[in-house]
């Protein structure tokens, strides 16, 4: 990734990420989804790319899928790195942390059994995620899973009605490839974060996977609140009924 300033604003607002309960939307709408989806990682290797402070690397490591024989975080935000050590030397988890770009990453194993990357091509240029998913396949087991969202790319043409999930549009949808979309993201205290979208289509991201070497169909979702989340909150979540919000793959090498 070699957009300095998406760098520049999660250093800036790191704070306001740091988080160990849902408070963002997608800690409803993606998150919990991406979790269930992870296969078990007893005795695995995991890689988290793009791990931002480590909100789904520490659900990782406490949920009943594990424990993993290594686990592992990198973002590009040395800020959000900071907060993730710092919550690691609080409550340990034996995760370790580094500061690392999704296109040149270099882990600290040569393999892994699951490489997750949440929220993370949504920064990225077209070619520096399909340069990304060339590394991830070549650091992923051979019948590894690689797990990964963004969100949904028809959200920034859709008049939603709303500022919960908003990206400004620049652009069209084939004509407005790598145009960056500005946004807010809603969190239910009233507060929001901002973030960025480089607009993909699905047919981007799914030559992207070919180009790496996957071979298998990936498993996809298209994410959405649900009635549940309506009935818990509907100030919160029912403006947003019916709505694409999210994309989730799911493959093996």
């Amino acid at each position: 990734m070699t957009d300095l300033s998406s760098r520049d604003m999660f250093d800036d607002t790191s704070k306001n990420w740091a988080r160990d309960e849902p408070r963002l939307l997608s800690d409803w709408t993606a998150r919990p989804f991406l979790l269930q989806w992870c296969p078990s990682i007893r005795d695995c290797k995991v890689l988290d790319l793009g791990c931002g402070e480590g909100y789904f690397t520490r659900q990782l490591a406490r949920s009943d899928k594990g424990p993993a024989a290594h686990m592992e975080g990198i973002d590009l935000s040395a800020g959000m790195i900071e907060f993730a050590e710092a919550n690691e030397n609080q409550a340990p988890l034996n995760i370790t942390y580094s500061v690392g770009c999704a296109t040149d990453f270099t882990p600290r194993l040569d393999s892994y059994d699951l490489i997750t990357a949440v929220f993370v091509y949504n920064y990225t240029t077209v070619e520096q995620m399909h340069e990304s998913m060339r590394r991830v396949y070549d650091h992923l087991s051979p019948g590894g899973h690689f797990i990964f969202s963004l969100p949904h790319p028809v959200n920034p043409f859709m008049d939603t009605g709303t500022d919960s999930f908003h990206f400004d549009r620049s652009g069209g949808w084939f004509s407005g490839r790598d145009q960056t979309f500005e946004g807010q993201m809603a969190q239910r205290d009233g507060s929001e974060v901002s973030v960025r979208c480089l607009h993909k289509t699905f047919q981007d991201v799914l030559d992207g996977l070919r180009s790496a070497g996957f071979t298998h169909f990936p498993d996809f979702r298209e994410l959405a609140v649900t009635e549940e989340m309506i009935a818990e909150d509907a100030d919160f979540f029912g403006p947003l009924a019916d709505i694409p919000l999210h994309m989730a793959f799911r493959i093996r090498r």
